[in-house]
């Protein structure tokens, strides 16, 4: 009997049985996930039913009863009446409209080439193996913005001379911080200590210049108060004290170039902005189209970051007055609607104004904008520094790091991974709320696409419908970018927590 036995009794490890081919692949999928009960069969028949239908309903509508080509209306009216289907030939008659609004036919180049600009430095940024990201955010975000300003207005501003001494003024500042950074530097040496007296006699200076009356005298070609060119030689000197004494120094640390830096940036900027290019200027009224569009979203994401993390930190500070400030910036702004914020940006900002003093109406949209999502975007980001474990805090303090220092190279970096989705998501939703500024006047995208449906060349049943479908496509294309991307940096980050 155990000789019979042992004959079965296998001397191996045998391998486990593939699984039946009704439950793998393909089909185990379908029969597991879509009919798995009788419920779920009746089911999936009739959502399949209904996906067909509509399916070929939109198609139908979309490309094989739509019009493509055509001169006016006529063309994309049905002849037994009805709606027929999608008038495309009213998207391509007024493509340039939406693209760029009225502005001028001749100067269109300049649009394009600031979008070409800034898909090759956003490019440049956002793809890891692209070199040299330091100087490619310098172009993106100090030289871009301005660039792009004279660009699309035709440049050849007008100055004050209280501007150039507060250009000036934020040069010195600059300089006296890249002066102090150096190891042999400290404020308490007699020059430093005269070019930071003189920093804060010429800011004490612009303030009392912009509350009094004075007459004005021409100066190195603008128009000077007796107390703004003083303001102007303070700041200068206090840059030439800064330099020198930073030169002075050796060669540790900042060179004699990033000294000299805040200055031929501010001269720089202020040949940009006055300059004669023989640029045909181009009022913002002009403006529309997409390109509003991605003036405002664009404006918007580059400020309510870099805002949004100040006021983040700020929330954490442990000074009262920073954090009380922070904190009744951020709830109201949160509790306050953003078409509300734009009414009043553009309604009311200029009453609260002095006689004489106003602002664009697009750059009021775009400073309330601003304001609105650096509340949200703070909240986000005050997430993410909850999140850091307090060992993180503690060993920067114990390798003796600043403030700066420790949130610069240890704690934002960390907490700034953990909350892409939440950062994403709050540019997703400033780019879509681009189109509340229709309601004060100005003509985004899907303002613009509105105004061409009162065409009485383009009026048809069917032209309402196909321009939303239109902007509804130009604005999915860019918030799913924006979301594919995050989900590409969340994965090159690793930011998930494996276990």
């Amino acid at each position: 009997m155990e000789e019979q036995v042992a004959r079965f009794v296998s001397t191996e490890e045998k391998l486990p049985l593939p699984p039946p081919p009704s439950e793998v692949g393909f089909i185990g999928n379908v029969r597991r996930n879509l009919f798995a009960t009788p419920i779920d069969t009746v089911l999936s028949i009739l959502a399949g039913a209904f996906i067909v239908w509509a399916a070929l309903k939109i198609v139908d509508w979309a490309w094989f009863s739509a019009v493509f080509t055509g001169e006016d209306r006529t063309a994309c009216l049905p002849e037994e009446g009805g709606h027929g289907g999608a008038c495309w030939a009213f998207v391509s008659a007024k493509f340039g409209q939406f693209m760029y609004g009225v502005y001028p036919f001749g100067a269109r180049w300049r649009i394009d080439l600031t979008v070409v600009l800034l898909a090759l430095l956003a490019a440049g940024l956002a793809i890891p193996r692209v070199p040299h990201k330091r100087l490619n955010a310098i172009l993106l975000f100090g030289v871009f913005p301005f660039v792009a300003l004279v660009l699309l207005t035709g440049g050849e501003f007008s100055f004050a001379g209280g501007t150039v001494a507060l250009i000036f003024l934020v040069a010195a500042i600059a300089t006296l911080s890249s002066a102090l950074a150096k190891p042999d530097v400290d404020v308490s040496h007699p020059p430093m200590k005269i070019a930071v007296g003189l920093a804060g006699v010429s800011f004490l200076l612009l303030l009392v210049s912009a509350a009094v009356d004075a007459d004005l005298f021409r100066f190195l070609g603008y128009r000077f108060s007796i107390l703004s060119v003083v303001a102007f030689l303070a700041a200068l000197l206090a840059i030439v004290l800064a330099v020198w004494t930073g030169f002075r120094a050796g060669s540790e640390g900042v060179g004699l170039l990033g000294l000299l830096m805040p200055t031929i940036a501010a001269i720089a900027f202020i040949v940009l902005m006055t300059g004669d290019f023989g640029l045909q200027e181009v009022s913002t009224n002009l403006w529309g189209g997409l390109m509003v569009t991605l003036v405002v979203a664009v404006s918007g994401i580059a400020a309510s970051l870099p805002l949004g993390i100040l006021l983040a930190l700020g929330r954490r500070s442990t000074m009262p007055a920073v954090r009380l400030f922070c904190i009744v910036f951020i709830e109201f702004w949160r509790g306050v609607p953003l078409i509300t914020v734009l009414f009043m940006a553009n309604f009311m900002l200029p009453l609260f104004l002095p006689e004489g003093v106003s602002f664009n109406q697009l750059l009021r949209a775009l400073v309330g904008v601003a304001l609105f999502s650096a509340a949200y975007m703070a909240e986000v980001i005050r997430g993410g520094l909850q999140a850091i474990p307090k060992g993180q805090y503690e060993g920067a303090d114990a390798m003796g790091l600043t403030y700066w220092q420790k949130m610069r190279m240890i704690v934002l970096p960390q907490a700034l991974t953990m909350v892409i989705p939440g950062i994403v998501n709050t540019f997703i939703g400033l780019f879509k709320d681009t189109s509340l500024v229709y309601i004060i006047g100005l003509a985004d995208l899907l303002g613009t696409v509105r105004r061409g449906f009162n065409d009485p060349d383009w009026i048809t049943p069917s032209t309402p419908a196909t321009g939303l479908v239109f902007a509804a496509f130009i604005y999915w294309l860019f918030c799913f970018s924006m979301s594919r991307y995050s989900i590409y940096t969340e994965r090159r980050l690793d930011t998930g927590h494996k276990s």
